[in-house]
């Protein structure tokens, strides 16, 4: 498939539960395209004998692009595939080299968060906190605390100067870092969705915050770019 539909690739990664043994009939293979040159860089998905794909087609530029985006957002999706990918296609010496130098920034760990990120992520968590102490319907409740959820590993791997994941990543990550965390997360909030209690979620909402100046409203100031505007 790689050969056909990738004529003229230099090399990819082909990364998934399935290429680590580990996928059921749900999973997909993850494939990272490297050619010497595109004019733009693409995301594509399709089906190979049943197996969903998803393509990320780039050049050398275009993958840097996404490789320094990955890092500076704290999510390591396309480093993580780099990685641990089985490599195809020709170029072996060029895809072994790149790979080192993936793996060297993802053991570096992400960037720190500015205070301009860190801050504005506590006051989303802080107003999401308040609206659960509000007179909530059950809808109400799930929503908020969906949204909540996120934001809230975020500030708990992030501010352990871990990488940042989403859906099913999130209490993987959590477990891997800190067991009883994870614990922590999974009882708050499954609370919450199946009872209403809001108390849990809260009192893990405050202790996350708790090293970072806690909860923030009073103060918060951001200026927007000067150039958003319509003239």
């Amino acid at each position: 498939m790689f050969h056909t539909r990738y004529n003229g690739a230099a090399f990819a990664y082909a990364a998934g539960a399935i290429m680590r043994g580990e996928g059921t009939y749900l999973s997909d293979i993850d494939l990272v395209v490297v050619f010497d040159h595109l004019d733009a860089a693409r995301r594509e998905s399709f089906t190979v004998d049943g197996v969903p794909i998803e393509a990320f087609v780039h050049d050398p530029e275009t993958l840097a692009w996404f490789v320094n985006e990955d890092v500076a957002r704290g999510r390591p999706s396309i480093l993580n595939m780099i990685v641990e990918g089985k490599i195809v296609g020709p170029d072996q010496g060029p895809a072994e080299t790149l790979r080192a130098e993936v793996a060297a920034r993802l053991r570096n760990g992400p960037l720190s968060f500015s205070t301009a990120a860190l801050n504005g992520l506590r006051y989303e968590i802080t107003d999401a906190v308040d609206d659960l102490r509000g007179d909530r319907t059950a809808e109400e409740l799930l929503a908020i605390g969906a949204m909540l959820h996120r934001k809230l590993v975020e500030l708990a791997l992030r501010g352990r100067y871990q990488w940042n994941g989403t859906g099913k990543w999130a209490p993987r990550l959590l477990a891997k870092i800190d067991a009883d965390l994870a614990v922590r997360f999974d009882s708050a909030f499954r609370t919450l969705f199946t009872s209403g209690n809001v108390g849990p979620v809260i009192a893990l909402a405050e202790a996350e915050l708790a090293p970072h100046g806690g909860p923030l409203f009073d103060g918060d100031c951001r200026d927007a770019p000067a150039s958003w505007r319509v003239a």
